[in-house]
């Protein structure tokens, strides 16, 4: 079997996804070849899994100080290149197109009547989950931004919804943390604002890492440039993560065991979504606004959550060389019901 798979690059999230699937792929000897698309191509980094990997530029949204741009974003897109990369995009000898929420690869497939697979968090809003922000852009974006023939949706919780759980590694839970260690991640957030808001709070030490190198003068606050290696080790053993609400990092920290302070991104009805169901889970802590007040609160309460999720990928994978037939309920439910939830109380 040969697999095309296109990979947004927007967020660090779709690329950890696409990881693991390379991991289960390979492991069975299937043939694959990676796209990505949505950042520069200087600024992928760590990416030898995927071996000789695509790059296409793809479409991406306009960010700025922690705020979505519908009009910046219409701009700054560059759609005679979009629609030429669609047109060039050769998918023959392909068996099946896999896409998470990559519209280059999603619209090709399309064209050329390749059956395609969704795998990723956008799909599970074709479902019943909590929903919040939304408004007539982000419906059609949704809906229209990667259509796929079939669609597997995930999420931290089924809400009595065909998805299935995230996809994440699976390592083993931290015996010990540092408990007044913080991983701070707001890539989409002015740096200079996120370290001014930090330096009061001296009992901790906060490792921030940014998208651009960034100098802190504070020295409770480390900060480091991207790297995945190191940005594993430093979450694996602090106690909490002041992040985005972004789906990928989130499902990692709660797979580790991690408390959570998430501030979603404005206008960005996914991330505002994840944090309503945050909050309704009793998953994690929400901040709308970059807030001393909500920052100092979160430090000072110890309760966690941690859960255990099974091997998506794998799963997936054995699925598809099954013949992908439609999942039933009662294929589900039985996923599910290997994911275990304990709340945690973080001891002096």
């Amino acid at each position: 079997m040969k697999i095309f798979y296109g990979v947004q690059g927007t967020g660090n999230g779709h690329i950890t996804r696409a990881r693991v699937m390379a991991r289960e792929l390979s492991a069975v000897g299937i043939e694959v070849t990676f796209q990505f698309t949505g950042r520069p191509v200087d600024k992928y980094f760590d990416m030898g899994i995927f071996n000789d990997y695509q790059t296409r530029t793809g479409l991406t949204f306009h960010t700025e100080k922690g705020q979505v741009s519908y009009l910046k974003t219409m701009r700054d897109s560059k759609p005679i290149e979009f629609l030429k990369d669609i047109r060039l995009l050769d998918l023959s000898g392909y068996d099946l197109v896999i896409t998470d929420f990559e519209p280059v690869t999603a619209w090709a497939a399309k064209n050329q009547k390749i059956p395609t697979l969704g795998i990723g968090h956008q799909y599970a809003f074709d479902y019943k989950i909590p929903r919040k922000g939304a408004g007539l852009i982000a419906e059609r974006v949704m809906k229209h931004f990667a259509p796929v023939d079939v669609s597997i949706g995930l999420h931290w919780h089924h809400f009595n919804q065909p998805i299935l759980p995230p996809m994440i590694d699976t390592p083993e839970t931290p015996k010990s943390f540092i408990k007044n260690k913080i991983l701070v991640y707001l890539p989409f957030e002015d740096q200079v604002q996120v370290i001014a808001l930090l330096s009061p709070f001296k009992d901790f030490e906060f490792h921030v890492y940014s998208p651009e190198p960034i100098v802190s003068a504070f020295e409770h606050i480390i900060c480091h440039s991207l790297s995945r290696d190191g940005f594993q080790k430093d979450l694996y053993d602090c106690a909490g993560i002041i992040c985005n609400a972004g789906f990928g990092l989130t499902s990692e920290s709660l797979q580790l065991g991690k408390k959570i302070l998430a501030k979603p991104l404005h206008s960005q009805m996914e991330q505002i979504s994840n944090a309503a169901a945050l909050q309704q889970l009793g998953y994690g802590h929400i901040m709308h606004d970059l807030e001393s007040l909500a920052i100092d609160q979160w430090l000072n309460d110890k309760r966690a959550v941690h859960i255990t999720y099974p091997n998506i990928a794998k799963v997936l994978v054995q699925w598809i060389q099954d013949g992908m037939q439609k999942m039933d309920a009662a294929y589900i439910e039985a996923i599910w019901e290997t994911v275990t939830v304990t709340h945690l109380q973080h001891g002096d």
